[in-house]
């Protein structure tokens, strides 16, 4: 029987101290310690990172691998079969269009030159006399007629062996870039044998293929952004100039061409390029990701009124992207939202928001002075 007093007295005890507990809790002000202050069970404001709800332009991108063209190019041939004179380029030259590249010999023709150029000053000068004497009465009409046929004839015999000089001379037909001489003097050059390349890279046409799906906003004008492993840190720009009018059956894609300006021929001929094509720009709502948490298929935010209190916000989201994030609906322009101490809070506490005076050490100055100090230390 003792011991069961002592039990019963012991229970007593721990139930007047729980109640005097709870009383004191009760009695306390909001953000006061429990207990009297700086006492056991303190419970202070917590300490939150908040932002503004922003609007920003947004872009929907397509990414794709593409193959660079050149905006012209050939093979230079002969037209005709003869022995190369002279060769008068080097291997990677730059020639502007007209320029002579290659001569093949052409002593025939520069004799029947001669011949076509005397033949026609000679009827030329018999088609004059003629004139003269017709206009004085002196001769008839059938042979006027006959000394311009035999100065209209002499004249197109003379074009005919000009057209043939000109066929051993080949020209660039545009400005371009030289490749490699596959040719040398003395060769015996026939139709179709290879004596050069030529393009012309001032403008890279670069091909690429995107989905189906992206066929009705692939529009031409849209913005290209693209860069190459031979220049990490470059990014070359261009625009969309055709859309193709095939959907390959196969693969579901459809090719587009895009022209890069290439005015210092950094890009060349068949170099793979990565490409991302901004086809369409919106205003949007955006919050930084970090600020948005999931409970099952919803997600949430916590808006921060003027009063201070944090309140549970669900919203609508879109694309993410960049570290932020589209909001669809459920925010405004302008509202607070929680972006750092999300997990102390709950829906309708009161917050205090983070201030460079309350900002562990180390942390960036956004004036920038700090950092200033620190180099010059």
């Amino acid at each position: 029987m003792k011991y069961a007093g002592l039990i019963v007295l012991a229970v007593v005890a721990i139930g007047g101290g729980i109640y005097y507990f709870m009383a004191g809790e009760t009695d306390a002000p909001p953000g006061q310690a429990r207990g009297g202050p700086g006492g056991f069970g303190a419970q202070e404001v917590p300490l939150v990172t908040i932002a503004e709800v922003r609007r920003e332009q947004l872009y929907d991108i397509v990414e794709a691998i593409g193959t660079a063209q050149a905006n012209e190019s050939v093979t230079l041939t002969a037209k005709v079969t003869d022995t190369v004179r002279s060769v008068d380029f080097e291997d990677g030259d730059y020639v502007e269009a007209g320029s002579v590249l290659l001569q093949l010999t052409n002593q025939e023709e520069q004799a029947l030159l001669a011949e076509a150029r005397a033949n026609l000053d000679d009827a030329e000068s018999q088609l004059r006399r003629v004139e003269n004497l017709a206009a004085q009465g002196l001769t008839s009409e059938a042979d006027l007629d006959v000394a311009r046929s035999r100065a209209a004839a002499s004249e197109a015999r003379l074009n005919t062996v000009v057209a043939r000089l000109r066929d051993r001379l080949i020209q660039a037909p545009f400005s371009g870039l030289l490749g490699f001489r596959q040719v040398s003097p003395g060769t015996m050059l026939a139709p179709n044998t290879a004596i050069t390349t030529l393009d012309d890279i001032s403008i890279i046409k670069l091909d690429f293929t995107v989905p189906e799906t992206f066929f009705g906003a692939m529009q031409p004008g849209a913005a290209v952004l693209a860069r190459s492993v031979s220049y990490p840190d470059r990014e070359f720009e261009g625009v969309v100039r055709t859309v193709g009018s095939r959907v390959d059956p196969v693969t579901r894609a459809i090719q587009v061409r895009a022209h890069i300006p290439n005015e210092d021929r950094a890009l060349r001929p068949g170099m793979l390029l990565t490409v991302r094509v901004v086809m369409a720009e919106r205003s949007a709502l955006v919050v930084p990701e970090n600020a948005v948490y999931q409970i099952q298929d919803r997600a949430y935010v916590f808006r921060v009124g003027a009063d201070m209190v944090a309140h549970e916000q669900e919203i609508r989201l879109g694309d993410r992207r960049f570290g932020s994030v589209e909001v669809l609906g459920g925010l405004e322009e302008g509202d607070r939202i929680v972006t750092e101490g999300i997990v102390k809070l709950r829906d309708g506490v009161r917050v205090r928001v983070e201030t460079p005076e309350s900002a562990v050490s180390g942390a960036v100055d956004p004036t920038g002075t700090h950092g200033e100090r620190r180099a010059r230390g």
